[in-house]
């Protein structure tokens, strides 16, 4: 049976990473982007002539529903979903406008979500399917000034639990990871005085890399981890363990 995904986010660093991976692992990936067209050819020109064919660009914005529409027409079939994408937010909730809510509740779960649900009856016709969300930390234990992110980070892992279950007779695992501090772009604007006081509260002593979670997410898509679903794997370094 070919390998087809589909990576969500593929053009951000964690889903940069996991595209790369899948396809040096001999898949096929639809690498889905919105605003960061470049980084996705940038990937494919990476990749180099070996490898080129088997990245497909995809273009959707997830708060459009018309977007994601014609996104989910554009592709017949996958063995694996990914969700890599959407940004974080950082204020107040009383400051949060409701434009903000809606786009993040829409592209962390509403959207993906209903992504998902469209590629199930294929799954289930082959009885063979996994798919894992890239949720965060915040989603475990909370963060004050995110509260809107980490409402919809939580949603994602009840999510994976309560789908993991309801697809595990049809031979469809559904994961997520959790990571901790990883070295992106959401992590870039810190300033030294940020970045020492996150790290000091991390027992690894730094903050994890896109190709680490890049890792994690393969496991959770091949044989090896064919037991695992409605898990939440956290990649931490320790933190808030």
């Amino acid at each position: 049976m070919s390998k087809k995904a589909l990576v969500l986010g593929a053009s951000g660093g964690i889903g940069s990473a996991i595209t790369e991976r899948l396809i040096k692992e001999g898949w096929s990936v639809y690498a889905h982007y919105n605003k960061n067209k470049e980084s996705i050819f940038s990937l494919k020109e990476k990749l180099g002539e070996e490898f080129s064919s088997d990245i497909i660009p995809i273009y959707a914005d997830l708060h459009s529903q018309e977007s994601t529409d014609s996104l989910i027409n554009a592709i017949e079939e996958v063995n694996a979903i990914v969700h890599a994408g959407g940004a974080t937010y950082e204020g107040l909730l009383e400051e949060t406008p409701d434009d903000v809510m809606n786009e993040l509740w829409s592209s962390h779960v509403f959207q993906p979500a209903r992504i998902i649900r469209s590629f199930l009856p294929s799954m289930r016709s082959v009885r063979n399917g996994a798919i894992v969300f890239v949720s965060s930390i915040w989603g475990q234990t909370g963060a004050s000034n995110e509260v809107m992110y980490s409402a919809v980070k939580g949603a994602q892992l009840s999510f994976v639990k309560a789908l993991g279950k309801e697809l595990a007779p049809s031979k469809i695992r559904v994961n997520a990871v959790a990571p901790g501090s990883v070295e992106t772009s959401m992590t870039h604007h810190y300033d030294d005085i940020d970045r020492n006081a996150i790290v000091d509260n991390i027992p690894a002593g730094r903050m994890g890399n896109p190709e680490e979670i890049a890792g994690a997410v393969l496991f959770l898509l091949g044989e090896d981890s064919s037991y695992i679903t409605s898990q939440v794997l956290s990649i931490n370094g320790g933190w808030y363990a």
